[in-house]
């Protein structure tokens, strides 16, 4: 691994509503741990309910790195994080204390483990074109169309991830090489000096039943208001959410209802559903990480007996802590 601050760190991920991020903090304060975000969607200041944020109070007891750096009409790239979370975890090592990564983007994860492809630049007008098209004749056309250049993505990305199917075809479109193609550098990485990933594991049952009640307490502290207030912006800076923020898990949904697109009940189901499948596809990511060691949580484990089961797993790894 040619990002020694990397190797030396630790990676705590799961699917949403998994309790990572509970239990990153006690597990950060019994290893002298400071916390580095893995979230794609924290990133973005003023998206704080719907992305699940520490609180001011759990800040405070542990640093966290990454959180609150982007206006929501920003837009980030995998080169971007890589580079910052580098720097945390370099500046973090370098203060005596253990870079703990925590969240549930597995782009992220593999960027940072086993090297990334970041590809050509974004071309808006291409991607407002597909989506154009997307609307018009709805996403497996788009997905029909990526299996024709490229079937090896299309197995991958299923026919209703839009954003990743528009990708895989820009990448086409700017490149005349498959995506597929030019991440098998990826899948062929098997790095010997990769740093420890836990993830969590819970009965699918449980994991869903754990997402329903989020989305019902996320709606309880005001996630509606806080998607209105995004809408609200002005153009900027700052301005309201971008192509990427506004595809965010709750806020796509809820943005549907408040142009009166959707029902708030049917945007609230929606967002509980839409959840569950990105939780289904998280654990097919993460199960693709050969290195990964997977801890059991039970249904009724609080954090601190999460966190436990997580540092016995790393003390059982050499080297880890």
């Amino acid at each position: 691994m040619d990002r020694p601050e990397i190797a030396r760190s630790v990676f705590l991920v799961g699917p949403t509503a998994s309790g990572k991020s509970a239990a990153g903090i006690v597990v950060a304060e019994a290893a002298g741990a400071e916390i580095i975000s893995l979230d794609s969607m924290q990133l973005w200041r003023g998206m704080d309910i719907g992305t699940a944020k520490p609180s001011a109070a759990e800040r405070a007891r542990v640093p966290h790195h990454l959180i609150d750096v982007l206006d929501p009409s920003e837009s980030y790239s995998v080169g971007r994080y890589v580079e910052a979370a580098s720097r945390s975890a370099a500046d973090i090592l370098a203060r005596g204390r253990l870079p703990l990564f925590v969240g549930g983007t597995a782009l992220y994860l593999k960027a940072l483990t086993a090297g990334f492809f970041e590809g050509p630049p974004a071309d808006w007008a291409l991607r407002r074109r597909l989506r154009e098209a997307a609307a018009a004749q709805g996403p497996e056309h788009l997905h029909r169309r990526l299996r024709e250049i490229d079937p090896a993505a299309a197995d991958r990305i299923h026919p209703n991830d839009l954003r990743r199917i528009i990708r895989a075809i820009e990448v086409y479109e700017k490149t005349g090489t498959p995506i597929s193609c030019l991440q098998r550098q990826w899948t062929d990485a098997r790095p010997d000096d990769s740093p420890p990933i836990i993830g969590l594991d819970r009965d699918r049952a449980d994991l869903y039943e754990r997402i329903d009640r989020r989305v019902d307490q996320m709606m309880a502290e005001g996630l509606p208001d806080e998607v209105r207030r995004l809408l609200e912006r002005p153009a900027g800076p700052p301005a309201g959410p971008g192509l990427e923020a506004s595809q965010a898990l709750g806020y796509k949904e809820l943005i549907a209802h408040l142009r009166g697109e959707l029902g708030l009940a049917e945007a609230v189901e929606l967002i509980k559903r839409n959840s569950r499948r990105f939780a289904k596809r998280q654990l097919t990511w993460f199960r693709a990480f050969p290195q990964m060691i997977w801890v059991r949580v039970e249904r009724e484990d609080p954090p601190e007996a999460v966190a436990g089961k997580v540092l016995e797993a790393l003390r059982g790894r050499p080297g880890a802590c």
